[in-house]
């Protein structure tokens, strides 16, 4: 159940909190890139870059892999299931409340005299 993943879900979020490390995420489901490269789109210094990577692994995000002096980094998609399944809660919330919306509006539509063809005022 979502509800026993509450400390890993808030590390997706705070990730997934700053349009920097989304778009990191974007391109690495290209493929896995470099810090460079993934630091490259944004005129960041490797450091800062790093440091959003750091917050993308600890929420599991990305992983990194040494090779030599190349950190290489790849996408993890699994906890973005989770965010997923628990946003889909407020969808299904959401749906129904706009369900219902929609057959009150076709009952009010409904309930409305239509105005006579000759009637223009």
């Amino acid at each position: 159940m979502v509800e026993r993943r509450q400390p890993e879900l808030n590390a997706v979020f705070h990730a997934l909190g700053d349009a920097t490390r989304r778009q990191m995420l974007g391109e690495l489901m290209a493929g896995e890139r470099t810090v460079g490269e993934l630091a490259r789109p944004f005129a960041i210094s490797l450091a800062a870059a790093s440091k959003h990577i750091k917050a993308l692994e600890k929420a599991g995000l990305i992983r990194r892999e040494v090779r030599g002096r190349t950190h290489l980094c790849r996408l993890e998609p699994g906890p973005l299931a989770s965010a997923h399944e628990w946003l889909s809660l407020y969808e299904a919330f959401w749906t129904s409340r706009l369900d219902t919306l929609d057959r009150l509006l076709r009952a009010e539509d409904a309930a409305r005299p239509s105005p006579s063809k000759g009637d223009d005022r």
